[in-house]
C-alpha cells in the first residue's frame, strides 16, 4: 500500500480508528500488566510471610519448637 502523505498513513484507508485503537489498547494493556503483577507477587509474599509466622506461634504456644507430627513415634 502506497499512502501520499502522513494523514493517508495514520488514516489507514478509513480504518485507522481501529488499528490505532487497537494498537493503544494493548501498549495500555502491556504497561498495566507488569504494575499488577508486582502487586499480586507482593500480596502473596506478605500471606505467606503471614502464614509462616502464625504457624510458628501456633508451635511456641504448644509448647514445642518442632512441627506437629516430627516426634518420632510409630
Amino acid at each position: 500500500m502506497h499512502w501520499q502523505d502522513a494523514n493517508d498513513f495514520f488514516s489507514m484507508g478509513g480504518h485507522g480508528e481501529f488499528v490505532w485503537g487497537a494498537y493503544g489498547v494493548m501498549a495500555l494493556l502491556m504497561a498495566v500488566e507488569p504494575v499488577l503483577a508486582h502487586w499480586r507477587h507482593r500480596s502473596a509474599r506478605a500471606a505467606i510471610a503471614e502464614r509462616m509466622l502464625d504457624e510458628s506461634a501456633a508451635r511456641s504456644a504448644a509448647g514445642s519448637g518442632a512441627p506437629a507430627g516430627a516426634g518420632g513415634g510409630l
